[in-house]
């Protein structure tokens, strides 16, 4: 089962979740441990990372819209710099 969604948004997708009104964060290559306190929408700005978990591990870049669950614990590998816009809702 996938828990991590991905999409590739439109320029309408990105604006009907207004993505402008986001906060960024952004982060050099790396590796660190997370876990979601809440759910993550973010969108990839620039750069490209993978995230494992007990059961999948997922790649985005550039131009993706990412879904994190709440309660996901999992590790980041930052393969090139990334930059994001993301909301937690």
């Amino acid at each position: 089962m996938t828990e991590i969604k991905i999409e590739k948004p439109s320029e309408e997708r990105l604006k009907e979740l207004g993505i402008d009104k986001w906060s960024l964060w952004g982060c050099e290559p790396s590796t660190f441990e997370w876990s979601y306190s809440s759910n993550e929408d973010c969108y990839i700005l620039e750069g490209r990372a993978k995230v494992k978990t007990v059961s999948e591990e997922v790649e985005f870049k550039k131009g993706d819209v990412v879904q994190f669950p709440k309660g996901l614990k999992c590790t980041w590998i930052v393969i090139e710099r990334i930059r994001k816009a993301y909301r937690l809702y």
